[in-house]
Formats: structure tokens, C-alpha cells, sequence
């Protein structure tokens, strides 16, 4: 509380700063995962379809 009071400007810069690249490795994971969901339901997507084919020529 001392710190915040006598330094306000370092103390926000500090807050700021500190989590940021934190936010930035979420992003940059939460994009991946995003891309991987679409990969996976693209492939279901085929399996199925695939699937559909089969049971017609059947």
C-alpha cells in the first residue's frame, strides 16, 4: 500500500505490465486451440459423410 501511495505511476506501469504477457500466451493458445476444434469437426465432418456413402452403397 506504502509503494502505491509514494509511486503511484511505477505502481500502475508495474500492474500493467506484469500480466501482460500472460494475456498474450492465452491469446496465442486460445487461437491454436481454436484452429485445432475446427481441424477436428472438419475431419468428423468427412468421417461422417464418408460414412453416409458407405451405408448408401450398401
Amino acid at each position: 500500500m506504502l509503494w502505491a501511495a509514494k509511486d503511484t505511476y511505477g505502481f500502475f506501469t508495474t500492474v500493467i505490465l506484469a500480466p501482460t504477457p500472460l494475456f498474450l500466451a492465452s491469446a496465442i493458445l486460445s487461437w491454436n486451440l481454436t484452429k485445432m476444434i475446427e481441424a477436428w469437426e472438419k475431419e468428423q465432418k468427412k468421417k461422417q459423410k464418408c460414412q453416409e456413402n458407405i451405408a448408401k452403397a450398401k
